[in-house]
């Protein structure tokens, strides 16, 4: 009887060990599925963040680019308006301009 009960516990050890590497097994599979999950979500929101970066540095680079050119235009007409204020002066000082730019690369 004794031996009996001897091969039955062993019998028993034995499903409980195949179990057991079963539910390991599962454990295994379910945390590789989940770490697959938590790195594609993270390269989307990576993805997410980074166009987001991206649209707000191009549209500061737009206004910056924006000012830049009306600071431009406004600096042309200015000097437009005062050519058109006084031109003998104006043609006096580029004459000046011109010789002092002359004298500078006949050295």
């Amino acid at each position: 009887m004794e031996a009996k009960s001897t091969q039955d516990d062993y019998n028993q050890v034995k499903r409980d060990l195949q179990e057991l590497r079963e539910d390991f097994a599962k454990l295994t599979r379910t945390i590789s599925e989940s770490q697959k999950s938590n790195i594609s979500s993270l390269r989307d929101e990576i993805r997410r963040e980074s166009r987001e970066a991206f649209d707000q540095v191009r549209q500061k680079g737009d206004d910056a680019l924006n000012r830049a050119k009306d600071i431009g235009d406004k600096a042309f007409h200015d000097v437009e308006h005062k050519i058109e204020e006084r031109p003998f002066l104006s043609i006096i000082i580029m004459f000046l301009a011109g010789i002092l730019v002359g004298k500078m690369l006949d050295r």
